[in-house]
């Protein structure tokens, strides 16, 4: 009979990498953040944020929001990059190697910890070609100036990146609702840019998230 104990030794159970406690450490005297492998993060204060949007819409105005994408999409292709160094050598498999649930709890764990919100992935529209993301309490929504439409470029920016790289396929992101609107949470539309092509007309339309999703569910663009 195998002991227990021989069980656990051969496979030791892993915790929660991305635990706020021990994934993040710091120095207050010296004003350092550090992960649990040592790399410097950074924190962005909100009047940083507050800023940054502000100078960007007296420079460039309504191209803002383009910018803001691509600067996601720059950091959603490092973010990747990063996560999947940590999470690879923590559980000493690929992402590839990863069971869906166990990747998603730590994505949702890792949004969590760098204060990005809490997030959440829906996949029952898969098979219709797109994904939607849903993310509370963003602090980029929080900050955002007054707008008439969804203000968080910067997150779908690194959304599309993200999931561009972890599926192989070059995947755009559209926000379909915003916090700053006084939604309850912020969603977001993942699939190919054909397949989301007649998203950004509806918001036009000022048609709502659920509309937005019924509809793409009956369309027929290629995917």
């Amino acid at each position: 009979m195998i002991a227990i104990g021989d069980l656990l030794k051969d496979q030791p159970v892993l915790g929660n990498y991305f635990a706020p406690d021990a994934y993040l450490s710091g120095d207050f005297e010296s004003g350092l953040i550090e992960n649990r492998r040592g790399d410097r993060l950074l924190a962005l204060p909100e009047t940083l944020i507050e800023g940054i949007y502000a100078a960007l819409d007296e420079e460039l105005g309504s191209a803002s929001g383009i910018v803001l994408f691509n600067c996601g999409r720059w950091w959603g292709k490092n973010f990747y990059i990063r996560f999947a160094e940590e999470v690879s050598e923590y559980y000493h498999k690929s992402l590839a190697e990863m069971e869906m649930v166990e990747l998603l709890q730590c994505l949702k764990q890792c949004w969590k910890t760098h204060g990005w919100g809490t997030f959440d992935l829906d996949l029952d529209y898969y098979q219709q070609g797109f994904l939607v993301v849903q993310n509370y309490n963003s602090p980029f929504a929080e900050a955002a100036p007054v707008s008439d439409r969804p203000v968080c470029f910067l997150e779908a920016g690194i959304l599309s990146a993200f999931f561009s790289q972890l599926t192989g396929k070059q995947l755009h992101c559209v926000q379909t609702s915003c916090e700053s609107l006084g939604a309850d949470c912020n969603y977001f539309i993942l699939g190919l840019s054909d397949r989301l092509k007649a998203v950004e007309g509806w918001l036009s339309e000022n048609q709502d998230h659920q509309t937005i999703v019924e509809r793409l569910k009956t369309s027929k663009a290629a995917y």
